[in-house]
């Protein structure tokens, strides 16, 4: 029996058997089923990180790999398992909560470096072993820096784009976004799309490399650029999408039966002709880029959104690499429409924080609110304002 001053909510794997508070979960059956995929690939260690395909700040559940595995469902960390280990790295905002939700199947690492992850593999991984990770969630710089950590070390780092997740996910695996995609209205963008495009032609033009084509991997790159909007990651208005744009054609790998009829015909209205979009689905995007890169061409991309496996399509001679891409910064410079548009915004925001805090003071001297339902109910006072689609984040209504 736990002694009576001892947390009973955090795990206590000391004891025998250890200790766990109702809010972790059993991960045996789960490791057991990923050691058995890393088995079949002589895989010595495996390497999970809580990030999806587009370098998301926010992931949707289907993405939620870490989360998964783990049972730790923090915003930020990385898991590494091995046939005998596994570890999770994350940092000291969420040193508790994976105290309170990781079983003895896992060792908590209080940090988040690299280093420390590479130190730990060379420590359990013997020489000649496989490191292996999918490519396609990995940014190029976090790729660079695992593979400096086990540079030299006789350990392999090696992608392999099956997610071995996935694979043992199975049919468990929440299914992919299926909510429409929709245009946002005239009087929200400031400039239509084709006036987007044009203007992002010419820069490519104008660049002393004379880019052929910009990949755009951020989720909001895509949704900006076409003015479109849509609801598959919680809080984000944004839809699974890549965008190959060139001289004269644009290519928009999207779920295309998502599109509402509206968003497809705007899309379309300048078909056949260089402001025509060709729609492909999600999933072609790495084939098409492979087969794009045969040519005679030169592809200009941001590194902080693309992922080392798109990157690595694309021969280094053929590269132009900026940290963001042009259609990154054109967004991040918001026109006099935009402006006064987010004045407004902020305006019947604070209309609603303020009717909160009268609420607050009506209702906290009572005993009456706790901070989940004083979170609902500022939730509802912004859902009553105009142009509401809901909180940028869960509502964080107090502390303590």
């Amino acid at each position: 029996p736990q002694a009576a001053n001892a947390r009973t909510d955090i795990r206590d794997c000391s004891t025998d058997p250890p200790y766990l508070p109702p809010t972790a979960t059993d991960t045996t059956a789960r490791l057991a089923a990923l050691r058995g995929a890393m088995r079949a690939l002589s895989v010595q260690a495996y390497v999970v990180p809580a990030t999806d395909a587009h370098m998301s700040e926010y992931i949707s559940a289907r993405d939620a790999r870490l989360g998964w595995l783990t049972g730790f469902t923090g915003s930020a960390g990385t898991g590494v398992v091995t046939q005998e280990k596994a570890a999770l790295w994350t940092d000291s905002r969420y040193w508790t909560q994976a105290e309170r939700q990781l079983d003895c199947n896992w060792e908590l690492q209080r940090t988040t470096w690299i280093e420390s992850i590479g130190t730990w593999i060379l420590d359990v991984v013997p020489v000649g072993g496989n490191i292996s990770l999918d490519p396609f969630l990995f940014s190029i710089d976090t790729w660079n820096s695992y593979r400096q950590a086990l540079q030299g070390s006789g350990r392999t780092l090696l992608p392999i784009e099956t997610n071995l997740v996935d694979q043992v996910w199975g049919d468990q695996r929440p299914p992919a976004a299926s909510g429409e995609i929709y245009s946002l209205p005239e009087e929200f963008s400031g400039s239509s799309w084709e006036e987007k495009v044009a203007r992002i032609r010419q820069e490519m033009e104008q660049h002393v490399r004379h880019p052929t084509a910009v990949l755009l991997s951020g989720l909001e790159e895509t949704a900006w650029l076409f003015n479109l909007r849509g609801d598959d990651i919680p809080y984000n208005p944004v839809f699974y999408s890549y965008t190959l744009l060139t001289n004269t054609s644009i290519s928009l790998f999207v779920g295309e039966r998502r599109l509402a009829a509206a968003a497809r015909s705007s899309l379309r209205a300048g078909c056949p002709g260089p402001l025509c979009v060709e729609l492909q689905e999600y999933g072609q995007a790495p084939d098409h880029l492979r087969q794009y890169v045969q040519g005679n061409v030169t592809v200009w991309l941001g590194t902080e959104y693309t992922t080392y496996g798109l990157y690595s399509l694309i021969p280094q001679e053929k590269l132009l690499e900026d940290s963001y891409s042009p259609v990154m910064l054109a967004k991040a410079v918001k026109n006099t429409r935009e402006q006064d548009l987010l004045r407004a915004a902020h305006v019947r925001d604070a209309v609603a924080v303020i009717q909160y805090l009268l609420w607050l003071e009506k209702t906290v001297p009572r005993g009456e609110v706790d901070e989940f339902s004083g979170a609902q109910h500022m939730d509802a006072l912004r859902q009553a304002q105009e142009h509401s689609r809901g909180p940028s984040f869960q509502s964080i209504s107090a502390s303590g």
